[in-house]
């Protein structure tokens, strides 16, 4: 059977973050009592201050990805727009 993919919310990744750094525990210990994997939190940590606030670089990440997403749908309708224009081109008389 495949494992089945949890999805932790915001909030949840933000007190986890905190915790990790503000504990005196490990974060293999901040994590076992959690539930979840140390490289999860770790991870969790790239993206998030001390503080529970978004590192530069996770928004900049953010950004690329919806900037990639918008290149995409702009790609896509300029197509169509060609397809378009071809195809009135040919049957104008």
């Amino acid at each position: 059977m495949t494992k089945k993919r949890r999805k932790y919310d915001e909030e949840f990744k933000k007190r986890a973050v905190r915790l990790s750094y503000s504990s005196e525990r490990s974060v293999q210990a901040v994590s076992q009592s959690l539930g979840i994997s140390s490289g999860l939190l770790y991870r969790w940590r790239k993206k998030y201050t001390p503080s529970g606030e978004q590192t530069e670089l996770s928004q900049e990440q953010d950004e690329n990805r919806r900037l990639r997403l918008r290149l995409a749908e702009l790609e896509e309708e300029n197509d169509i727009l060609k397809k378009a224009a071809a195809f009135f081109a040919k049957h104008q008389v």
